[in-house]
């Protein structure tokens, strides 16, 4: 799908480009440790834990892949006023990313702690709130990012369905002639028309247009491009790779982990290439290639990581 050298052609222009990321920012907590019985009061693991360490998620996880990268980014989000949503704010700064945050006291930042232990992922516990921004709240996401969508190449939308992405927020993109790219939450799909791409796994494809699973694949996708009236789409398939919707063309891209891990974050980091890739000259198939290097390396990993150039680079034969 793609030569070493041009690879390293269009990784090369990645320190030149500006990606802003809009979305739902998340703090991912983890507690890390060990299993050796099971509760006398239930039936379930006692787990010891050894340590605890925190992570960006979300749409943050985008930013940190993309700055990871090499590419500049800024992400534009709300958190609380809160303990988590300072951390969160040092934590993007620490990498390297604009932080442009709005704060909501009357929501929490969004938390997710995964409790792991043999490897293995035993439950997740979510703190949030799935309501839809306050008016004034909304109106400042949508003049920040008025103020500076023109300073970059492109757009990302993050939608975790945490209440942040709007209609108004992709219209305002869109009419800023900024190619954007959505990783989709299919009760939104309906905000996404007119965008440049869309990244959904293959259970979201099927879930954004209520879909039989009997359906082909193939014929998902035309329904949900002819849906956005978007030319380009790209079906995250998992263990059978990707699929490319491009014009009339239809790509399959064979998968390309070795072992799975983790799968948490996989789509934040195959559309964190995918877009950099593309705004770097990349055709469609040489970025979605890319993006499938990259989600092989990333589900290969425990916890959620963000890919850097290097290795990007190192995966490509």
């Amino acid at each position: 799908m793609i030569t070493k050298e041009r690879a390293k052609q269009i990784i090369s222009n990645f320190k030149d480009k500006k990606i802003l990321i809009i979305g739902d920012l998340i703090l991912d907590k983890y507690l890390w440790g060990e299993v050796e019985r099971i509760s006398p009061e239930a039936p379930v693991p006692v787990v010891d834990v050894k340590k605890e360490t925190v992570n960006l998620g979300g749409a943050c996880n985008v930013a940190w892949n993309i700055s990871t990268l090499g590419a500049k980014a800024s992400i534009v989000g709300v958190v609380g006023k809160d303990e988590n949503g300072k951390i969160l704010k040092n934590m993007l700064v620490e990498k390297n990313i604009e932080p442009i945050l709005i704060e909501d006291e009357t929501r929490p930042t969004t938390e997710k702690t995964r409790i792991i232990a043999v490897s293995q992922q035993l439950i997740r516990i979510d703190k949030e709130s799935k309501e839809k921004l306050s008016k004034n709240v909304k109106e400042d996401v949508i003049k920040k990012v008025k103020n500076i969508i023109e300073d970059f190449d492109a757009v990302i939308i993050s939608d975790y369905g945490k209440g942040v992405v709007s209609r108004e927020l992709i219209e305002i993109s869109i009419k800023a002639k900024k190619p954007v790219f959505v990783d989709p939450k299919p009760s939104n799909f309906h905000l996404y028309e007119g965008i440049t791409i869309m990244t959904p796994n293959k259970k979201e494809a099927y879930e954004c247009i209520k879909e039989s699973r009997e359906t082909p694949i193939e014929e998902v996708g035309k329904k949900i491009k002819e849906k956005l009236r978007t030319e380009n789409l790209l079906i995250t398939l998992g263990s059978e790779g990707m699929m490319l919707f491009e014009g009339d063309k239809i790509t399959h891209i064979p998968a390309k982990a070795k072992k799975v891990f983790d799968v948490t974050g996989a789509g934040d980091t195959v559309i964190s290439v995918l877009t950099v890739s593309k705004v770097s000259g990349a055709t469609w198939e040489e970025a979605a290639s890319l993006s499938n290097y990259a989600g092989g390396w990333v589900v290969g990993e425990i916890g959620t990581v963000a890919i850097d150039s290097k290795t990007l680079l190192s995966l490509v034969p």
